[in-house]
Order: structure tokens, then C-alpha cells, then sequence
């Protein structure tokens, strides 16, 4: 009799900021590398900033001549997560007995793994995300319009991409090399994800149409409504939804989807931010709701290894929204700025958001604590 191991204990309440990394310009997207000791923050000014949590070193990743929202990772082998906490005392350490004059200990190398990006000109960049100075290993013209998100199979060999052009691609993840179109969406197509077996892939456009394709015969098997992720507004003519951020749960059982509902003026984006969980084996889709009312956009989504789910998301201000069991939150976080995306880390025990002013903003389960200010004392 197999036992499944226990899931990790999980109280949101205990998220604290433990890292804000500035960056001159607004961000657009995040996400941290298959071992956890990066995050990347894509920006307004094209560029993907590396940020390392070990070192603290800072470097950018320059190709793109537009928004890179998109980023997806393809590591070659298991990656063992780094000692982030570990390594920082060990160096404080032999400093404070020899000096800060003496050599320090060299940092840990990180893992190889190849990042690939993509942008609103239709272009994926292939990187190597791990090198010291990482610069463009290929570039690949992939979409008319908007490439709107990457997603890489759980063995690593394939990449998938979609984009304005009302299509997914498929890529061999190593190197670029085009494998198969699948066409059926109606609109822009805004995000793709891989089921955690690598079978399926689930993808959502524009107008909130979820579609379910067999990778093995590149069918698409089945839809499933989220249009309440879309409206067309007569007023200004346009249409505006779809899922701004997509994940499938790690087994399998549930995708979730985020973007905006209820929206009154498209022309601003005036609308409250919606959360869309699918039950994958019945195909059903319910509103998952915030306990408070805000206005704006959810922009990232994501399942916490213990099945929570946390999204992100912001208007004129930034939230992170948590939901353990229960359709309506657990619990929210107020976030200093406009949250434009969310990634949780490999092991679950940080998450980041990408901020509009220009910080990336690292909570952790088991951070510190914000700083404090003191008191006045009573005269």
C-alpha cells in the first residue's frame, strides 16, 4: 500500500516580503527558474531583468524590441534547488572571522537550464538562463501579432506557444525546431499550459473558450466555457477577457484561470478581477471570488504544492489573493503596487509578484518580518 506523503502545512497568513528587487521600469512578468535561486522580471523597457537570490548580483537579458510577458524554462535534468538561506550565513561567517579583506567564498554555481522568452512582436528568444552575462541563442519568428505565452511539457522536449494569430505552435524545447500548428480558437489565443502527465494541453483565447487538445493526435478533444472571463462592450466596440494567467494543478485534477469579469468600460479596463477554477475530469468551471470588492485586473495565477490557490492581480492598487477549500478567499494581501503577474517557487515556500512600479516583491512562508516602526513612547 503506497501512503501518499503529507502535504505541506500551509498557513498564507505567515507570507512576509523578503525581497524587493528594483529595476527602473515597470514590470510586466516574473518567474523563477526550475531550482528557485532566480527570478526573472520581464519589464517596459523590453528587457528581462535576472535577478539571483543568492548573490544578490543583478543582470539583463537584452534581445526583444517589445514586452516579453511570456518566459518558460527547459532544464536538461532534474534540478536540486539551492541553499538560499545557507550560503548567505556561511559567507557572513568566514567574513566575520577573517575579513572582509580576505577571499570570499566563491558563490555555488547555478544549475544549466535554457529560458525562453516571448514578446508582443510574435518573437521567442531561446537563452541560456544560467551563464553570467546571458545573451540571445536563438530567435524564432513564431506568431502574427502577439506572442502571448510559453509553456514547456513536463519532460522538457516540447515548447508550446500562442499568440494573436489564433494559433498554438508547438517546438522542440532544445532548439526551436517547429513541430506542429494547432488550429481551432476564434481569437487571440492568451495562454497554454501542459497537463502534468504531458498528454494534454489546455489553452484559452480571448472570449474565454478553453480548449482541451490530445498531443498525441494534435486534436482538440472537447470545450469548456469560462467566457465569464470575457465581455464584448458595445460602447467602445471591443472585446476584452481572456486568461491573463493559467496553471494546471500538479495532479492533474484542476486547471485555474485568472483575467477580469463584470467589466463596464473596456476602453479602461474597469472590471474586478476573476479567478476560474475547472474541474479538469468533469470539465466544469466556477467563479472563484474574492471576500472583498476590488476593482481591476488578475493578472497571475497559481496552486501552492498543499492545492491552495494564490493569484495576483491589482488596479489602481495590488492584491494577492489566497482560497485553501472554499469558493470565496481565505485571505488577502495587500501589495505596495500593481501586481502584473505571480509565480510561485519550485519548493512552495516563496512566491513573487511583478510590481508596475518597477519592484519585484519576494514573499515568504517563513520570511521576516517587516520591518516595524517603533512606538512613540506616551509622555
Amino acid at each position: 500500500m503506497n501512503i501518499p506523503p503529507p502535504r505541506a502545512v500551509f498557513d498564507p497568513t505567515a507570507a512576509r516580503v523578503a525581497r524587493e528587487l528594483k529595476h527602473a521600469r515597470p514590470l510586466v512578468g516574473c518567474r523563477f527558474d526550475p531550482s528557485g535561486r532566480f527570478l526573472f522580471a520581464s519589464a517596459e523597457d523590453d528587457s528581462v531583468q535576472r535577478f539571483d537570490l543568492l548573490t544578490g548580483e543583478k543582470a539583463a537579458l537584452l534581445g526583444h524590441e517589445s514586452w516579453a510577458r511570456g518566459m518558460a524554462f527547459v532544464s536538461p535534468a532534474p534540478v536540486a534547488a539551492p541553499d538560499l538561506e545557507a550560503w548567505p550565513k556561511r559567507r557572513r561567517a568566514t567574513q566575520s572571522v577573517v575579513g572582509f579583506g580576505a577571499a570570499a567564498l566563491p558563490a555555488p554555481p547555478a544549475a544549466p537550464f535554457l529560458l525562453v522568452s516571448a514578446d508582443y512582436h510574435g518573437k521567442l528568444i531561446w537563452w541560456q538562463g544560467d551563464s553570467a552575462a546571458p545573451k540571445p541563442l536563438k530567435t524564432v519568428e513564431a506568431h502574427d501579432g502577439y506572442a502571448r505565452a510559453v509553456a514547456v511539457s513536463p519532460d522538457a522536449s516540447t515548447l508550446a506557444s500562442c499568440g494573436n494569430d489564433h494559433l498554438i505552435k508547438l517546438w522542440r524545447a532544445a532548439d526551436g525546431t517547429a513541430l506542429r500548428t494547432l488550429e481551432g480558437h476564434t481569437a487571440h489565443v492568451y495562454n497554454v499550459a501542459f497537463s502534468p502527465d504531458g498528454t494534454r494541453l489546455v489553452s484559452c483565447d480571448l472570449k474565454g473558450v478553453v480548449k482541451d487538445w490530445d498531443l498525441k493526435t494534435g486534436t482538440c478533444t472537447r470545450d469548456i466555457d469560462a467566457k465569464v472571463l470575457h465581455k464584448y462592450d458595445a460602447g467602445f466596440m471591443a472585446d476584452i477577457g481572456g486568461a491573463r494567467g493559467m496553471a494546471f494543478r500538479s495532479d492533474g485534477s484542476a486547471v485555474a484561470l485568472c483575467g477580469i469579469t463584470n467589466v463596464s468600460n473596456a476602453f479602461a479596463g474597469v472590471g474586478n478581477p476573476a479567478v476560474v477554477l475547472v474541474d479538469w475530469k468533469e470539465g466544469k468551471a466556477k467563479l472563484l471570488k474574492t471576500k472583498e470588492t476590488f476593482q481591476g485586473t488578475a493578472w497571475g495565477v497559481g496552486f501552492h504544492p498543499s492545492g491552495a490557490v494564490i493569484a495576483a492581480g491589482g488596479g489602481g492598487q495590488g492584491r494577492v489573493w489566497f482560497w485553501k477549500a472554499d469558493d470565496v478567499s481565505a485571505h488577502t494581501l495587500n501589495v505596495p503596487a500593481n501586481a502584473r503577474d505571480l509565480t510561485i517557487s519550485p519548493a512552495g515556500d516563496r512566491f513573487a509578484v511583478a510590481g508596475a512600479n518597477g519592484t519585484a516583491y519576494v514573499y515568504d512562508f517563513n520570511g521576516p518580518d517587516v520591518p516595524k516602526t517603533a512606538t512613540p513612547a506616551k509622555k
